[in-house]
């Protein structure tokens, strides 16, 4: 822990004055076929964000199912972790909207008695970096695997004074009511700029200034292509070259190409293809139909390569921005999944996307609709950058809290 203040004291979470219950519950026989629309909230790893309830998929269980695991019923305040899986760590604090529901294996609940150890304030240390660090030394070789009950019990946590820890948890809570916020209008400025896509890039909406028809074109007239080729997983950071690897394209581009992260010697972009401004990427291969041939436009000056596993389309008289925008909506996404082949790993070809129809105005109308949604972009960009910031903020605030650097109250205060 570190030095701590003085009338603080550093405790094991399992101390019987801190904590009642440390324990999860069960699936119900029959899986998700038990699963109800409505009744008692069954609460799964999913549902638990880093100190935030996710409940827009909340399962719900019968009366008779929640009473055959009475012991794992949820009390307001009960500290949720995750302790199995790639969410292991993350936490969040029951509401009065979970009381009475429960929990399946992969969610530990941590009541704390109340008198002594704020719930708030122990959820906080769990995310921290003092929490994190003691889920990690539990995993071996750096693999999240899971958590036991007694390693849960084990933990050391720094533990002011009750009236104190109630003074740091509202100082974070204020900060996650400011993140709450500006990821609810991160999420309504997305969904405003996918209901302008599907009006503005399917004609159903005109920009003004803009009339006439439309004109139905395949890809393969608007330009040639070809393959990208050359860079494997290793050789992605082997030099100053950047690069566009297949699947990247479906994990971290969307409609354009907005900064790199693999990077290439020169040797390898020797054997790789080099990519020209207002080049479209597709991916050539995938896991499901309906994410086959998913686009990104490059259209940055900055000199770059494409990996194996990307088609390329190499237009001309159309702007590229726009394209990059349209082979994403609906209507072209049905077309690349019906020339899908295969099962476990689905492939499309340079020949079947050249069958692929999009509708396309002057190039004036696309290059206005392009610039709309790319503003756009970055508006949201800029609330995510925001978003960003607030977050490492919280993470300082929470490593000078609660280790008492930073002091909000002191006893001589409470005197």
């Amino acid at each position: 822990m570190g030095v701590i203040p003085e009338h603080w004291r550093v405790a094991r979470l399992g101390d019987s004055e801190l904590v009642g219950r440390v324990g999860s519950g069960i699936t119900p026989a029959g899986g998700q076929r038990v699963y109800k629309q409505t009744g008692l909230p069954f609460v799964r790893s999913q549902n638990i964000g880093w100190g935030a309830l996710l409940l827009d998929d909340l399962a719900f269980i019968e009366v008779a199912t929640h009473s055959t695991f009475l012991a794992s019923e949820i009390a307001e305040g009960d500290v949720l972790l995750n302790i199995t899986g790639a969410s292991i760590g993350r936490a969040a604090v029951a509401t009065a909207e979970l009381a009475g529901g429960n929990v399946n294996q992969h969610v530990c609940e941590v009541r704390a008695d109340r008198r002594r150890l704020d719930p708030q304030f122990l959820c906080s240390f769990i995310l921290s970096e003092l929490g994190q660090r003691q889920i990690n030394s539990f995993q071996a070789g750096g693999n999240r695997q899971g958590l036991n009950f007694s390693q849960i019990r084990s933990f050391l946590i720094p533990l002011p004074p009750l009236y104190e820890q109630r003074a740091i948890a509202e100082a974070l809570s204020d900060v996650d009511g400011l993140l709450g916020a500006l990821e609810a209008l991160i999420a309504k400025k997305r969904a405003i700029k996918q209901a302008a896509m599907q009006q503005l890039l399917t004609g159903k909406t005109r920009l003004p200034g803009f009339s006439g028809e439309w004109e139905t074109k395949r890809l393969g007239a608007l330009g040639h292509f070809l393959k990208g080729s050359g860079v494997k997983r290793d050789e992605a950071g082997s030099g100053p070259l950047a690069c566009i690897r297949y699947g990247e394209i479906y994990t971290t581009h969307h409609d354009y190409i907005r900064t790199f992260y693999s990077w290439i010697s020169n040797e390898v972009a020797n054997t790789a293809t080099h990519l020209e401004y207002g080049d479209l990427l597709f991916a050539g291969s995938g896991e499901t139909k309906e994410e086959i041939g998913k686009c990104v436009a490059f259209v940055t000056e900055i000199e770059a390569y494409a990996g194996g596993d990307i088609v390329i389309l190499r237009p001309k008289d159309v702007d590229s921005l726009f394209l990059g925008y349209t082979l994403n909506v609906p209507y072209v996404v049905r077309q690349k999944a019906s020339f899908g082949q295969g099962d476990a790993v689905v492939h499309i070809s340079a020949k079947a996307l050249a069958q692929v129809e999009v509708a396309l105005p002057s190039i004036t109308e696309q290059s206005a609709i392009a610039t709309v949604l790319s503003d756009m972009d970055a508006e949201i960009a800029a609330l995510e950058a925001r978003r960003d910031k607030t977050r490492a903020i919280k993470q300082g605030m929470m490593q000078q809290l609660l280790t008492g650097r930073v002091r909000l109250v002191t006893p001589e205060a409470m005197a």
